[in-house]
């Protein structure tokens, strides 16, 4: 026990009053990335001319980086949730439009911008930041019915998404709209509205196939893969299969040796030919638990902002880890999205330990709400206040 209860201090009532599951969780995902990283990561620098430790060294830095991030962020009360994902909202969308004639062009897209030294993508951290403010804006659409805060919510959306387009990015765009729809449904739409936005986004897919041809390349290389290059999805699924279910040893996958992004995007399937099936079946019910965790601790709260930014920051966590697998598995074209806290990558480490310390912020349980039951749902008429 770290704390007693009669202590008043901000650490004891941050202690008694956070998901310690739901934080415990967490740091065993961000452990197990750097478990995966001494097994994948010495291959890819080997290859690519680097020292053997490179990246496994830069790893540990960002998760050393990770750790305090998500633990300062989770100290935050609602309302300086709210007021940091403001201030992170605005200054990344400035750097976001700010890449696109700035930034450092890497395969034809811009998505990365120098500053001080650091590469950063300002991406990754407009997302849980949008997620945060959009729910802020719907959850005052909802109470407050004059208020325009879904309509508000929807032109940050655009804005967003027209940068994402230029660069261009379309995983990053479709999360980011992904993150906007899952808003728009826990804040009660009919299923008319949904079937609407399903044909809109299958419209989406068509155009985005008509006017990238990277985009329309790799749907081609998905349907007919003798007809395109598919040589890192071939040899991750290779390591899938000479794994088995229980591996063949750190750093013992043949396969691995040749993912170019064993480290990165394709971390899942290095693991699961060193490790196995079993190993990988358990960091999937890891990111499931967390995900699961977290919308029940929202639902737990009594302000309906934190209920919907936090279950919507667990869907959009819940969104990537699928892209990620799907892709890893071959369910879905080729895309670089990372695996939260697993894959190495330091801004996508750092953001990510940004989102899921709102997260933790937002599923916090003041001491009056833990007598609370019956709490009122997202599509119920009666709402609790935001704060």
């Amino acid at each position: 026990m770290m704390f007693s209860r009669a202590e008043k201090t901000p650490l004891a009532e941050w202690w008694w009053s956070i998901d310690r599951e739901l934080l415990g969780a967490l740091i065993m995902l961000l452990a197990v990335g750097m478990v995966l990283s001494f097994g994948a990561s010495p291959a890819v620098a080997e290859r690519i001319g680097l020292d053997e430790w490179h990246f496994v060294i830069r790893h540990a830095f960002f998760c050393l980086l990770a750790v305090p991030v998500m633990l300062a962020t989770s100290l935050l009360g609602h309302r300086q949730a709210r007021f940091v994902a403001l201030g992170t909202l605005v200054a990344m969308t400035i750097l976001l439009w700010a890449t696109l004639h700035f930034g450092t062009e890497v395969k034809g897209a811009k998505r990365w911008i120098s500053l001080a030294g650091w590469t950063v993508q300002p991406t990754e951290f407009v997302k849980p930041a949008f997620a945060v403010i959009g729910a802020w804006l719907f959850s005052e659409y909802m109470i407050h019915r004059n208020v325009p805060g879904r309509a508000i919510a929807t032109l940050i959306m655009g804005l967003l998404v027209g940068a994402l387009l230029l660069q261009p990015d379309l995983g990053q765009t479709a999360l980011v709209m992904a993150t906007w729809a899952v808003l728009l449904f826990f804040s009660g739409i009919s299923w008319w509205v949904i079937v609407g936005l399903g044909g809109v986004a299958g419209g989406l897919l068509v155009g985005g196939y008509a006017f990238f041809p990277h985009f329309a390349r790799r749907i081609d290389s998905f349907i007919n893969p003798e007809e395109g290059n598919t040589y890192q999805v071939d040899r991750a699924l290779q390591s899938l299969m000479e794994g088995g279910w229980f591996g063949r040893g750190p750093g013992e996958s043949v396969a691995n040796r040749l993912i170019p992004d064993a480290h990165a995007d394709f971390v899942f399937s290095a693991a699961a030919g060193e490790f196995g099936i079993v190993f990988c079946m358990g960091l999937v019910g890891l990111i499931g638990f967390i995900a699961i965790r977290a919308m029940l601790a929202a639902q737990r709260q009594a302000s309906l902002f934190a209920r919907l930014a936090a279950s919507t920051l667990a869907a959009q966590f819940a969104m990537q880890s699928g892209i990620n697998l799907a892709v890893n598995l071959n369910l879905m074209p080729a895309k670089g999205m990372t695996l939260p806290f697993v894959s190495y990558g330091g801004t996508s480490m750092i953001a990510v330990a940004f989102g899921m310390g709102l997260m933790l912020a937002l599923t916090r349980t003041k001491p009056e709400e833990r007598m609370v039951t019956g709490l009122p749902t997202y599509r119920s008429a009666v709402v609790a206040p935001a704060e």
